[in-house]
C-alpha cells in the first residue's frame, strides 16, 4: 500500500496535435491541501479530468487510493468529490433537490452525512427552495462543495472553484477548505490566483503543460534567490520600455501599479537610478527593494525554462 492517495506518474494528455500535459508526475499523501498553480491553458483542468476519470490519459500512469485510474474507475468515482470549473448543478432545481439528487445518486441521505455539510450548508439553507440558477455565484459555489461533499469522499478535488467570485466569497471558501482538511480530507484545488497558493501546504507551479516547481509555498519563494526591486513612476508604460532597455537589467514584469525588476550581475544603485529614470522625463519616481512572493516566482521559473 503507498502512503500518497494521490500518483501521477509521467503524465501526457494530447487532443488530435495539441500536447495539453507533456509528461507530469507528482504525488498527494492523505489530508493534504495540494494546489495546482498556473494560468489558463496551463494544463490544470485536463489533470483533473483524467484524476476523476473523466477522460483518460494518453501516456502514462494514475493512481487514486491505490486504485487505477484507467481500470479502477467505478471504484474510484464512488470514493472523490470532484467540482469542476463549470456549475454544473441543474439550474432548474432547488438548493434541496441539488443535494437530495447527489445524495440519492451515492446511495447515501443528506441527513447520514450532515455533519461534514452543515458549516456550509447553513449559509445556504435559508435560500434551499431557490432554483439553483437564480442563486449569486458565491452561493452556487457552496451548492457545488456540499453536492461535491455529500458521499463523504475520501478525496476532494475542486477546478478553480473561486473563478469569478467575489473577494469576500474567495476568502470564505478558502476558509472551508482549511476546515475540511482539518477533518482528514486530502484536498486537490486548481487556481490561477497566484495568492491562493499561500493557504496550501504544497503547490505545483504549472505552465504550458510542464510542471516548474513543486514545493511548500515558502519553499518555493526561498528558492526565488535573487534580489527584487518594485519600481514606478508617472508613466508605468515608457517606464517598461526604458527599464527593459537597460543591459543591466534582467527582467521587468507588471505588477500592479509597480514594476518588479531584477538585475544580471550588479546591485542597483537606488539613487543613481532615480537619477537616470529624471533625465528621461519620469516623475514621482519611488524604487524600493522587496521580498518576492508566489508570482514573481513563477515569473522567475518562466523565463528561466
Amino acid at each position: 500500500m503507498s502512503e500518497f492517495v494521490v500518483e501521477v506518474k509521467d503524465l501526457k494528455k494530447s487532443y488530435e496535435k495539441v500536447e495539453a500535459v507533456k509528461g507530469v508526475s507528482f504525488s498527494v499523501p492523505k489530508g493534504e491541501l495540494f494546489g495546482l498553480i498556473g494560468p489558463d491553458g496551463a494544463g490544470k483542468t485536463s489533470i483533473f479530468r483524467i484524476l476523476t476519470t473523466l477522460i483518460f490519459p494518453t501516456e502514462g500512469k494514475v493512481m487514486l487510493l491505490n486504485t487505477d485510474a484507467v481500470t479502477g474507475y467505478r471504484k474510484i468515482r464512488n470514493n472523490i468529490g470532484y467540482m469542476p470549473q463549470r456549475f454544473s448543478l441543474y439550474q432548474d432545481l432547488s438548493v434541496e433537490e441539488n443535494l437530495a439528487f447527489f445524495a440519492r445518486i451515492f446511495g447515501t441521505t443528506i441527513e447520514e452525512n450532515y455533519n461534514l455539510i452543515k458549516d456550509i450548508y447553513i449559509q445556504i439553507e435559508p435560500f434551499k427552495d431557490r432554483l439553483a440558477g437564480k442563486l449569486s455565484g458565491g452561493m452556487k459555489q457552496k451548492l457545488a462543495l456540499c453536492c461535491a461533499l455529500i458521499h463523504s469522499p475520501d478525496i476532494l478535488i475542486l477546478d478553480e472553484p473561486t473563478t469569478g467570485v467575489d473577494a469576500v466569497s474567495r476568502k470564505e471558501f478558502w476558509e472551508m477548505l482549511i476546515r475540511l482538511k482539518e477533518k482528514g480530507i486530502t484536498i486537490l484545488v486548481s487556481t490561477p490566483y497566484m495568492d491562493e497558493a499561500n493557504l496550501c501546504d504544497r503547490v505545483a507551479l504549472i505552465q504550458n503543460g510542464e510542471i516548474m516547481a513543486i514545493d511548500k509555498p515558502e519553499k518555493v519563494i526561498s528558492s526565488f534567490g535573487r534580489k527584487l526591486w518594485a519600481v514606478k513612476s508617472n508613466s508605468i508604460y515608457q517606464l517598461i520600455k526604458d527599464l527593459r532597455a537597460f543591459e543591466f537589467i534582467d527582467t521587468v514584469f507588471p505588477f500592479g501599479e509597480y514594476l518588479h525588476i531584477t538585475t544580471k550581475d550588479k546591485d542597483l544603485d537606488i539613487l543613481e537610478m532615480k537619477s537616470v529614470l529624471s533625465k528621461k522625463n519620469h516623475s514621482d519616481i519611488e524604487i524600493k527593494e522587496i521580498e518576492a512572493n508566489i508570482e514573481d516566482c513563477f515569473m522567475n521559473l518562466m523565463n528561466v525554462n
